[in-house]
């Protein structure tokens, strides 16, 4: 096994808990390896600092593993799956759950998403390819699914040095499978929907709005397939509208709609949810609620100014469009745009709407996506409820 030794005075992000070194914070490789096997790592004065995978193609080189120097064979990535699942169970729903959040759960690059009897699976990074047939034993040891579906259709692949690819790695996966979440039903296309199939981080966030959606005039934007909006029905609400800019999502919105009997309840628009803002602010529509969940608005650090920019017209908008004592729900998926900024917007945002806001909660992603403090990059999800009030 190589030995891999960082620069000089370069340990201290490793001894601190992070999980990434980069390859220009190392210094010299001894002994043989191959990309994405597993390496010793050690200080430039040969303190022993961990395991990991190393691939020298890759700008993250090193994705620790383990803080021991232990064997990382096929037993090890087992343990590792079934501390991960051990961990759901005290609070998670196993078939409506994240199941892996990568080096949150000491699995680098690794996303397990479980849909009713059906996990998705996301590798993306070489090390972790090498265990995958290890990772799908374990979940299927583990959880006995139906079937286990890969989603590795991601870009980052290939600066790993691998092609994007999906397709059957367990079992039988059908073309959609009905899941549930905080008992509202949802048709998932884990084949061809985004990401994995469903986002399943504001799972917590969703069951949130309930106190205050019954009986509210509730209006969601950038719905997607609808789970904000049909999380509103559900609790309640007297009219939904959820707006999306993809025929398709609106579409897969109205079946989820009609699959919870809410069809006369919830109804979705195809627009451009800043065209449907600024309409509905010209026309002095007024709603109780009003949700904000959209896409990432950036997902590199140099335009995060931009972003910014989208962030705070929407939610300017957004608090014009809340009846006086209404609500806000206000999220932002932007890693790089962090709880600090966000939450600065929101108050440029409140200073030129000219609105009073009382925050009701301050959320993030929920638990079965863990943060590690000591890596800023697992915290990226930031959900926030504010009470609006006027004049």
């Amino acid at each position: 096994m190589a030995n891999v030794y960082l620069n000089k005075n370069r340990e201290q992000r490793v001894l601190s808990g992070h999980p990434w070194v980069f390859r220009s914070d190392i210094g010299e490789v001894q002994g043989d390896h191959v990309p994405g096997g597993v390496v010793r790592v050690l200080s430039a004065r040969h303190k022993f600092l961990g395991m990991a995978v190393y691939n020298p193609q890759s700008q993250i080189s090193l994705r620790m593993l383990s803080r021991r120097d232990e064997s990382i064979n096929s037993a090890w990535i087992h343990a590792r799956v079934k501390r991960a699942i051990d961990y759901r169970r005290h609070f998670a729903d196993l078939k409506s759950c994240r199941l892996i959040f990568a080096e949150s759960d000491g699995l680098p690059a690794v996303i397990a998403d479980a849909f009713g009897d059906v996990i998705v699976l996301q590798v993306l990074c070489l090390g972790m390819e090498r265990f995958k047939q290890d990772i799908v034993d374990a979940l299927v040891e583990e959880l006995h699914p139906m079937g286990i579906w890969e989603r590795s259709d991601v870009p980052v692949r290939e600066l790993e040095g691998m092609e994007q690819v999906t397709g059957l790695l367990y079992g039988e996966v059908p073309d959609k499978i009905e899941m549930v979440e905080n008992g509202v039903h949802f048709w998932v296309d884990v084949k061809e929907g985004q990401k994995t199939g469903f986002f399943l981080d504001q799972k917590e966030n969703r069951a949130a709005i309930a106190p205050f959606v019954k009986d509210a005039r509730v209006l969601d934007c950038f719905t997607h397939t609808g789970s904000f909006a049909l999380h509103a029905g559900h609790f309640g609400a007297k009219e939904v509208i959820g707006v999306d800019i993809s025929d398709f999502a609106c579409e897969c919105a109205t079946e989820n709609a009609r699959l919870n009997g809410l069809e006369n309840t919830v109804r979705f628009e195809c627009a451009n949810a800043f065209d449907y803002l600024r309409a509905a602010q010209d026309a002095h529509e007024q709603f109780d609620v009003v949700i904000l969940d959209p896409p990432a608005f950036t997902k590199t650090r140099s335009a995060v100014e931009g972003a910014l920019r989208g962030y705070k017209e929407i939610n300017l908008r957004g608090m014009k469009l809340v009846r006086d004592g209404g609500f806000l729900v206000t999220c932002s998926c932007s890693q790089h745009v962090t709880p600090d900024l966000f939450h600065q917007m929101i108050l440029d945002a409140q200073k030129d709407a000219r609105v009073q806001l009382r925050q009701i909660e301050w959320r993030t992603q929920g638990k079965d996506h863990p943060i590690l403090p000591a890596s800023p990059e697992t915290q990226y999800l930031k959900c926030a409820i504010y009470q609006v009030f006027k004049g």
